[in-house]
């Protein structure tokens, strides 16, 4: 498990909030709430006790986990890319060519990736099949919904 994780600045920071306030909120109100639980009496039959202690569990296993991310990111920053090739960074502007749709996608880690804000997965479909791609060319993808075209009209990195 010490393959690097890529991704941008924005992604780390992003995992970075997050397990700070992990470990400086969230970790602070389980405990008090486990104490709170206790108050009630009998353990083995305390609901908020165990719902407590399972939500401890949860975020514990996420603090690690994004320990673990965070210790193996390697920071790829988009700003210093360029070429005419997708690789990962890179903002690809594509058509849909059953629906002649213009779609714009930044490739990105996976932890970062949010479809509607147009951040697409380096592991998804469409990421592998863009990769390596240049402008004019056509990638097939298959989808749930069947296969999709979509033609490259531009590859940037900003």
């Amino acid at each position: 498990m010490d393959k690097k994780i890529p991704m941008t600045q924005r992604g780390c920071d992003r995992l970075q909030e997050e397990l700070k306030h992990l470990k400086q909120v969230e970790r602070h109100a389980v405990i008090k709430a486990i104490a709170d639980a206790r108050v009630h009496g009998d353990l083995s039959e305390n609901a908020e006790y165990h719902a407590a202690k399972e939500r401890q569990g949860f975020i514990e296993g996420r603090i690690l986990e994004l320990e673990d991310k965070v210790s193996r990111a390697e920071i790829i920053d988009v700003a210093k890319l360029s070429g005419s090739h997708i690789k990962f960074g890179a903002t690809i502007t594509l058509i849909d060519e059953d629906t002649e749709e213009n779609h714009t996608y930044q490739i990105v880690g996976g932890d970062e990736a949010d479809i509607r804000q147009g951040l697409l997965s380096i592991t998804s479909p469409l990421a592998r099949a863009l990769i390596g791609k240049s402008v004019d060319d056509t990638v097939e993808v298959t989808t749930p919904g069947g296969s999709k075209a979509y033609s490259i009209i531009k590859v940037e990195f900003i």
